[in-house]
This record gives structure tokens, C-alpha cells and sequence, in this order.
């Protein structure tokens, strides 16, 4: 139940940029895909609702193979907090293989791991682009075929491609595709900067603000209005989202951020 909560945050700390001819060109400051993947970075987010600390996710994307061609995985790793009652620990992972074709991100194959029950390949959702089908499987048995409309995910790939376009007065529409249904998430970047505080960093953080709207029936309820924050910075670093779900409010924050050139 709260690995549901916080797959909610991953699903909106920041969202995926419109799929667009533009991705190799760009404003000042506002990166494009090899300068983001030259870095090996590590973030680590605390989520909260009220007083109560839900839990810890934890982000990284590393290089991978697939089917015997080079390729990326970004991973989102959620660990619910223990000492929360009748909730004990519980830990997911949320995996995307994608590539960057022609300047754009595209999932290639979604899968969830449910480790602290030992679910492995829980969940699983393929994207075929030349048939316009996304499969979905539930513990390696296909469930449903579904048209593929793009840009489209399943997971944390639309964590990391959002930094694409913040700090830039854009919209874009996403398509997600989750428990055997297809939803859509519309996003609105903007210019509007603001100085926050995160634990992460000793001094305050110049941010651009975005919000989007969620037309999906997500996990926990999640669904309608939510923000996010970037770094003002050439990373466009995800700092901080805001959604609602039945239980409230809830906020995650940026807690912990690493990074270093990749083949260093």
C-alpha cells in the first residue's frame, strides 16, 4: 500500500518532455539527452504526508544491453518506512530499459519487482513500435494488447526526461500505460524561478516551476492536479513534486544527490 503511495511520486517528479522534432536544438541552460547521460547521478527522495515520513525513493540510470544492443536502464528503487504501523517493509523496483533515437527517449520495456515479497517480474510491459502495440504481462502471463500512442511509458523513464524542457515556457502530453490501461499526463513548463531550501545542498536552490494535470487511474487513488520543481542549473536536477492522492497531500523531496562522469 505505501510502495503504492510512493510510486505515485516517481510517476510525477518531473514528467516526460513532449515527443518533438526540437530535442536536439534548445534554450540556454536546458539540456539535451547525451549531456544528461554522460553523468552517472543518484537521487534519493524523502516522501511525506503530514508530519509522517512514507518512505525513501531512490533513482539511477546505468548502461545495459538489450537484445545484444547498447541501450540504458533507469531504475526507481522504493522502500516504505518501517516503523510506520501494520505496514512493516516493503521494497519495489521499478525498472525502463530505453534508447535515444534521433534525439528522443523511447521505452523499449517496463517491469516491476516486487522484492520484499520475492514477486520478481511482477509486472511487465513491452513497447513495439513498428506493430503500434504495447503488451502488457503479469507474472509472464500476457494480460492485454493495447495501441501504442507516443511518447509513452510505464515507469521512471518519465522521471528523467522532463529536464529536457524545464525552465522553458512548453507543454507537453504523455501517455502512460499502467495496470492494462492506457492515461495520459499534461504537463506546463514554465519560466517562473523561486529560491527553496533542500536537504541536499548547503545553500538555497534557484528553481523553475512546472505543474500538470494527471487523466489516469493511478496507484492509491493518484489522479488531477500536481507540481514539481526544478534546478535552475545546466542538469535541470528534479527536486521536489507535490500530488494528491485519497490519504492527502503528499510531498517528496530531494535528499541526496551524487553524480560523476560516466567511464571516469
Amino acid at each position: 500500500m505505501i510502495t503504492n503511495i510512493l510510486l505515485v511520486c516517481l510517476l510525477v517528479l518531473p514528467l516526460h518532455a513532449q515527443e518533438s522534432p526540437n530535442f536536439l536544438t534548445r534554450e540556454k541552460g536546458s539540456p539535451i539527452p547525451g549531456e544528461l547521460l554522460k553523468w552517472r547521478e543518484v537521487f534519493t527522495y524523502n516522501v511525506k504526508y503530514s508530519f509522517f515520513t512514507l518512505g525513501k525513493v531512490r533513482v539511477e540510470v546505468t548502461d545495459t544491453l538489450y537484445q545484444g544492443e547498447p541501450a540504458w536502464k533507469l531504475t526507481g528503487i522504493i522502500t516504505s518506512n518501517p516503523g510506520i504501523p501494520f505496514v512493516g517493509k516493503e521494497e519495489n523496483h521499478y525498472s525502463s530499459i530505453f534508447k535515444v533515437i534521433d534525439g528522443k527517449p523511447r521505452e523499449l520495456v517496463y517491469w516491476k519487482d516486487n522484492v520484499d515479497e520475492e514477486k520478481f517480474d511482477e509486472e511487465r510491459f513491452i513497447y513495439n513500435y513498428n506493430n503500434r502495440k504495447v503488451y502488457a504481462f503479469k507474472e509472464g502471463e500476457p494480460t492485454d494488447t493495447l495501441d501504442l500512442k507516443t511518447p509513452a511509458t510505464s515507469g521512471p523513464l518519465i522521471f528523467f526526461f522532463s529536464r529536457l524542457h524545464a525552465g522553458r515556457d512548453v507543454n507537453s502530453r504523455t501517455y502512460v500505460y499502467l495496470e492494462d490501461e492506457q492515461g495520459t499526463i499534461d504537463m506546463e513548463y514554465t519560466r517562473r524561478r523561486d529560491e527553496r531550501e533542500y536537504e541536499a545542498f548547503e545553500q538555497p536552490i534557484n528553481t523553475f516551476y512546472a505543474e500538470g494535470i494527471a487523466d489516469i487511474d493511478g496507484p492509491f487513488g493518484f489522479g488531477g492536479d500536481f507540481k514539481t520543481w526544478f534546478a535552475n542549473d545546466e542538469l535541470r536536477i528534479p527536486l521536489e513534486a507535490h500530488v494528491k492522492v485519497w490519504l492527502g497531500n503528499v510531498k517528496v523531496r530531494l535528499i541526496d544527490y551524487k553524480k560523476e562522469l560516466r567511464n571516469e
